[in-house]
């Protein structure tokens, strides 16, 4: 039933999503603490990341099928507890074993929530309501990474890296009774689970995730065999996982070749700049994390304004104007001089690419799940949140395999972006000159 308030549905799913985001960003400024409490090697430490990243990714477009066929409810509450219990059970690891087994099975969770999250909204909200829900998810997914940066150093430094995993323990609870008391029961579909397209898409992805961060060719290959695979499968099957009919629309097909392109620049950025703030001018974990404040802030105003911005010039225009602003503030960070320190290398074009990041996630989150029908808004998320999660290894394994210059690295970035506003211009904005 669309809801002509937001009540306690967009709070919901915003909360819940922004703790998915702000637990895989709090590795970034946790991970020396946590190889240092658990006596992991940086291979192992890696794996931290990796294990979470794989399965966060390779199950999202089941879990997103999965809430279209069982319930948004149901498979939304099923998410939480495995992230929350897996979240303590990470808070309480005495051992590196344990501790990537769970990030593991909190990726699962993650994986459920995230696209549940944006098809719960499509759900319960419909023209101006949708287009502000979504304009509020954009910006949970643009200042969640940096803001988990600053908890992450925040908690780190003054409790423990624990903290970081154990904190998400009540508010999961708190969730899990609020979704309970609030949301909807959706019907449930009648329809058999593809389990030979579920298996390949996760093969495939899982495989094709772990080939880039270990920079093997042979799985990457093998990997992307089995997607394929997966594609011709579900051509033919009776309830297919990935229904490919999502792919005809072309404002779809480009924002999801855009967040891919989006994440193949930011997650290295996220990667790469809190090292360099802590190599080059000597910040702690919690300066790191104080040190994306102007993406976060910039981020945040700008995103509060998308409603009006897009109601007016329309979501094409906002987007590929975000992609520009993106790049210029990519190539600024690319020709800084590091010596000039910290507030004019990296600060004033971070205020930048956090205006261009502000304009870019709304309107390239809106344009994934655009005319989807409300049976396949599910897995629209989840294709969504799939390119979404696999663009970022195949950022920083490209990255990672050309250079270690920072200047490089970012110049990467900044080409990433610009073959992104290429494709919007392409794809999107030519193909929407009729929006309003």
């Amino acid at each position: 039933m669309k809801q002509e308030k937001f009540g306690m549905v967009l709070p919901i799913t915003l909360i819940a999503y922004f703790l998915i985001l702000m637990d895989n960003s709090i590795i970034f400024t946790s991970s020396t603490q946590i190889g240092e409490s658990l006596q992991m090697s940086a291979n192992n430490l890696s794996w931290v990341s990796n294990a979470y990243t794989l399965t966060f990714g390779g199950f999202l477009l089941l879990s997103g099928r999965l809430s279209d066929l069982l319930g948004r409810k149901r498979v939304f509450l099923v998410g939480l507890i495995i992230f929350g219990v897996s979240s303590l059970f990470i808070g309480v690891s005495q051992n590196g074993a344990m501790m990537i087994f769970m990030r593991a099975i909190q990726g699962i969770g993650s994986s459920i929530i995230a696209p549940a999250t944006l098809a719960l909204m499509l759900d319960s909200y419909s023209g101006h309501m949708r287009q502000r829900a979504i304009s509020y998810y954009g910006a949970t997914a643009g200042i969640g990474a940096s803001i988990g940066l600053l908890i992450g150093g925040g908690l780190t430094s003054l409790i423990s890296w624990r903290a970081g995993f154990l904190i998400n323990v009540p508010f999961t609870i708190a969730l899990i009774l609020l979704t309970i008391k609030f949301v909807e029961i959706s019907p449930t579909k009648k329809i058999k689970i593809d389990y030979l397209g579920s298996l390949l898409s996760i093969l495939g992805l899982v495989g094709f995730i772990f080939g880039l961060t270990e920079r093997n060719i042979s799985l990457v290959g093998i990997s992307i065999v089995l997607l394929l695979a997966f594609i011709v499968r579900e051509r033919t099957a009776k309830s297919p996982i990935l229904p490919l009919i999502l792919f005809k629309n072309r404002i779809r097909s480009g924002a999801y070749l855009a967040r891919l392109l989006f994440m193949m620049a930011m997650l290295p950025y996220w990667f790469f700049v809190p090292q360099i703030m802590q190599s080059e001018f000597h910040f702690s974990a919690l300066q790191a994390g104080l040190g994306f404040f102007p993406l976060t802030i910039v981020n945040f105003i700008i995103a509060m304004q998308l409603t009006r911005l897009t109601t007016k010039f329309g979501n094409s225009c906002v987007l590929i104007v975000g992609e520009i602003i993106l790049f210029i503030g990519l190539l600024w960070t690319a020709f800084s001089d590091l010596t000039n320190g910290y507030w004019i290398a990296i600060a004033l074009p971070m205020a930048v690419i956090g205006l261009g990041q502000g304009l870019i996630l709304a309107p390239v989150t809106s344009a994934g799940v655009h005319d989807a029908p409300d049976e396949l808004a599910g897995v629209a998320s989840g294709l969504t949140n799939t390119v979404h999660q696999i663009g970022g290894p195949i950022g920083l394994t490209l990255i990672v395999a050309t250079t270690s210059n920072f200047h490089t690295e970012v110049s990467l970035m900044a080409l990433f972006t610009l073959i992104a506003g290429i494709i919007v211009a392409i794809m999107i904005l030519g193909g929407t000159r009729n929006e309003h």
